[in-house]
């Protein structure tokens, strides 16, 4: 796999305020590989690529455009390795991690590809999006998850509908936005915050709606994330690759990984092929 920063921020804020987060990491590879349990990852490559296989034999390429989600569930061993770019072109991927249901932490591992030209894309004036009408993928993720990309020309905007409750969060890539949210059953909206490159927007559950928009003055179009989930009311204990509901199960997450057993049979001197070829790369 490749080790770098997590996109946590220091302080928690409320709506429409931007969390600082890292701008990039080296990517290294780790011989053995990393097991996980109790969670999805969902990986979205924006330039370059990354060889991916797990213990099971699984091996594949992700490309620029493409997605993979991975159900870690009971356990799972892969590696992760950014190509090697004759070119020079920078590998940039995202990795969001996604909580499992409590009911299906210890489901069995899958995975599911999804290649840009299966991805469905909608043009508008002054924008462009995974978004607008046009019918997502379903089904790919056991959490309901939106995942939206779109570029916005300066002096565009967006008005995206989102799920009442649910969590949500926007990242720029390039360049900066203006975020706002409201209900459409409210015409007033809350005042306009900046969001710069690398930071983070976190919105507030209330209202079901964000509007977002480009200064007509911006020097470059803005490139952004926008992701929304449903909050699954669940306790989270996190320990390294480990997602769990209790302390107690982080504990018997290790004992197994280490012992090679409930799900980590497998991993046993278990070594990935992409150790053989360790290359380093930068990525968001």
């Amino acid at each position: 796999m490749f080790r770098g920063l997590p996109v946590i921020p220091d302080e928690i804020y409320t709506t429409n305020t931007p969390r600082k987060i890292s701008k990039s990491f080296l990517a290294a590879e780790v011989e053995e590989g990393v097991g996980m349990r109790g969670q999805e990852t969902i990986s979205y490559i924006i330039s370059g690529g990354v060889d991916h296989e797990d213990f099971a034999g699984n091996r594949g390429t992700l490309e620029a455009g493409d997605l993979q989600f991975m159900t870690a569930g009971r356990g799972i061993m892969h590696s992760e390795m950014p190509i090697h770019n004759d070119n020079g072109e920078p590998n940039v991927g995202m990795q969001l991690w996604v909580d499992l249901p409590k009911e299906l932490k210890y489901c069995e591992p899958r995975y599911r590809d999804l290649k840009a030209k299966e991805i469905p894309e909608a043009v508008e004036d002054g924008g462009s999006g995974l978004s607008f009408g046009v019918e997502s993928k379903k089904e790919l993720s056991y959490t309901p998850v939106w995942y939206l990309h779109f570029t916005v020309q300066p002096g565009g905007s967006l008005h995206q509908s989102l799920p009442r409750t649910w969590n949500a969060f926007a990242y720029v890539l390039e360049g900066a936005i203006q975020v706002s949210n409201g209900s459409s059953s409210d015409d007033t909206e809350a005042p306009s915050r900046s969001i710069g490159q690398f930071h983070m927007a976190v919105f507030e559950q209330e209202g079901d709606s964000v509007s977002i928009s480009v200064s007509a003055d911006a020097k470059e179009a803005a490139n952004f994330i926008l992701v929304a989930g449903l909050p699954l009311d669940q306790p989270i204990v996190q320990y390294g690759p480990f997602v769990v509901t209790s302390r107690e199960e982080v504990q018997q997450a290790v004992r197994d990984f280490r012992r090679g057993e409930n799900g980590f049979e497998r991993a046993v001197g278990w070594v990935s092929e992409n150790s053989r070829s360790r290359r380093n790369s930068v990525v968001v």
